[in-house]
C-alpha cells in the first residue's frame, strides 16, 4: 500500500536517469554518532532496513568534527556511492560545495534545505509531533509545570520547545513550562551528564514532565527523571523502551522511513530532487504507544492526544513553526 510518505516522495523537480539506480547508497551521520538511540540511529535503522530488504550494501561515516564533512561527501562520490544522505542540517555547507563536482551523483539532506538540480531536501513539521506529546505532558503533570531540555541552541530545537509549548498550554492553559539548551556546539548532542543535571534543575523547580530532543544527551534527562520519580518525553526514535515506568511517551521523527524511502527510490529509478516536507499528515512525526508506556497513557488522555492530531492533520489547528519568524506564540 502507497503510504502518504510514499506519495512525497515521489512529487519532485528532477528524476534523474535510472541507471544510476544500481550504485550502493551512503549515509554521513551527524554529531553524536550513528548509536545515539535517536536521531542518528533513526537513521541507521531506515539504511539497515533498506539493506536487509534489497540486499544492497551501503558505505557510511561517522562524523566527529565538521572538517570531515565535505571530505566524508567528496569520498562517497569518488567511491561511485549513490545516493549519499546526509544526516542533519550541519551537513548543508558541505552538500552544497561537494554536489555540483558530481552532477550525476544523487544527495540527500535531511534536516536543511539545498536547491540543487541532484539533491533531494528532507525536512519535517517536528513542531506537530512536539504539540502532541506537549499536549500529553499537561493532562500528565500533577504539579502544572512541564519541562523541556533542548541540545544545540539552534532554530530547529526551538521549533520543537515552541511546539511543546502549544500543546501543553492547549491542554491547560495554566501549565508552565520551562526550558533549557544544552549548549551551543555540536557536543550538546551528546552530553548525557549536563542534560541530567537541567532536568534536575527542573525537577527542583517543582516540573514533573520533561521532554528532551538533544540526541544523546536526552539520555542523562531520561535517567534523572527516572532517579528523581518523574516522567520524561523521548525524540526522533520510539525510546519508550529506554525507562519503562518513566518514560510517557517518545516524539516520533520518522528519519528511518525518510532514509528508505529515499534510498528505494533511488534504487526503483523513481528518485526526485527537490523538497519534501513530512508532518503528521504524511506519517513523518507523531507519537508513541506501546508496551513500555501504555500503562501511563489513561483513555482520556489517548482520546485527547489523537483528537487533537485529527485536528492538526485536518487544519482546525494550526500548529506554529518558530523557524518561519523565529518567534513563538505565548
Amino acid at each position: 500500500m502507497k503510504t502518504l510518505m510514499q506519495a512525497a516522495f515521489a512529487v519532485g523537480a528532477l528524476c534523474m536517469a535510472a541507471s544510476a539506480a544500481m550504485a550502493d547508497p551512503a549515509v554521513v551521520y551527524d554529531a553524536g554518532g550513528k548509536f545515539d538511540k535517536s536521531f542518528n540511529e533513526a537513521a541507521y535503522n531506515g539504511i539497515e532496513k533498506f539493506k536487509k530488504e534489497t540486499g544492497s550494501n551501503y558505505l557510511e561515516f561517522e562524523v566527529q568534527a565538521d572538517a570531515q564533512r565535505e571530505q566524508a561527501f567528496r569520498k562517497m562520490a569518488q567511491r561511485g556511492a549513490d545516493p549519499i544522505i546526509g544526516i542533519g542540517f550541519s551537513q548543508e555547507s558541505a552538500i552544497k560545495k561537494v554536489a555540483p563536482e558530481f552532477p550525476k551523483i544523487r544527495f540527500v539532506i535531511i534536516d536543511s534545505v539545498v536547491d540543487l538540480p541532484n539533491v533531494q531536501s528532507i525536512v519535517f513539521k517536528e513542531q506537530e509531533g512536539s504539540y502532541l506529546v506537549g499536549v500529553l505532558a499537561a493532562l500528565a503533570s500533577k504539579s502544572g509545570k512541564v519541562g523541556f531540555v533542548g541540545g544545540m541552541d539552534i532554530p530547529l530545537i526551538s521549533r520543537f520547545q515552541c511546539g511543546y509549548a502549544q500543546g501543553a498550554k492547549a491542554a491547560n492553559a495554566n501549565v508552565e513550562v520551562l526550558a533549557n539548551m544544552t549548549g551551543t556546539t555540536p557536543a550538546a548532542w551528546n552530553d548525557p551528564g549536563r542534560g541530567g543535571e537541567l532536568a534536575k534543575g527542573q525537577f527542583d523547580r517543582g516540573v514533573d514532565v520533561v521532554f528532551a530532543a538533544a540526541g544523546g544527551t536526552g539520555t542523562g534527562v531520561y535517567q534523572a527523571a527516572k532517579d528523581n520519580g518523574k516522567l520524561a518525553i523521548g525524540v526522533d526514535s520510539n525510546q519508550n523502551y529506554l525507562q519503562p515506568g518513566t518514560m510517557l511517551t517518545s516524539m516520533l521523527k520518522r528519519v528511518d522511513v525518510a532514509v528508505y524511502e529515499t534510498a528505494k527510490a533511488a534504487k526503483d529509478g523513481t528518485w526526485a530532487a527537490g523538497v519534501t516536507v513530512l508532518g503528521l499528515k504524511e506519517g513523518g512525526v507523531d507519537w508513541a504507544l506501546d508496551e513500555h508506556n501504555k500503562a501511563l497513557i489513561t483513555d482520556d488522555m489517548k482520546a485527547k492526544v489523537e483528537a487533537a492530531k485529527a485536528d492538526i492533520v485536518s487544519g482546525k489547528v494550526a500548529v506554529h513553526d518558530y523557524m518561519s519568524d523565529n518567534a513563538c506564540p505565548n
